[in-house]
């Protein structure tokens, strides 16, 4: 019988392929447009900004500050349940776009609206060889950029 479906992994293609190889050795890469110079997050092959398709990839600092999140204590869709409580967040990158994460090694408590961030990668594990998947961690805890492997039941 085939394994269930992995709904927290990303579905890779050629497209976001450079994203991920990036991950798997511990950068994270933005989108930016040639013609206008504006930063973008999530891969397009387009600017949403002046729709030039002089794009490019670029290595991120690994900073942001936190925008919003929000702690999920239930999750009923396999395997985030055997996860919860997990912090789903938006965050700012230093380089200007936003983006849909999750942050780790930090209590609930000690979450505040525009703190600083760093990237870290955590490896999910699969039946392949496992997706790396940047998530951001309060700034100062480690080497920003760095690969870092946590295991998929962290609690």
């Amino acid at each position: 019988m085939p394994a269930a479906p992995r709904f927290d992994l990303p579905e890779t293609d050629h497209f976001t392929r450079p994203f991920w190889d990036a991950a798997a050795e511990g950068l994270l890469l933005i989108r930016r447009c040639r013609a206008c110079a504006k930063a973008h997050h999530y891969p397009r092959e387009f600017c949403p900004y002046c729709w030039s398709e002089d794009v490019d990839w670029e290595r991120a600092s690994g900073r942001a500050t936190l925008y919003t999140w929000s702690v999920v204590h239930r999750n009923d869709l396999p395997p985030f349940g055997e996860r919860v409580p997990y912090t789903a967040a938006v965050v700012d990158l230093a380089e200007g776009p936003r983006l849909m994460t999750e942050i780790v090694e930090c209590p609930e408590a000690e979450l505040l609206i525009g703190m600083e961030l760093e990237v870290t990668i955590r490896t999910e594990a699969t039946e392949g060889d496992g997706v790396a998947v940047p998530v951001f961690r309060p700034a100062g805890q480690g080497q920003s950029n760095s690969l870092t492997q946590e295991s998929s039941s962290r609690r």
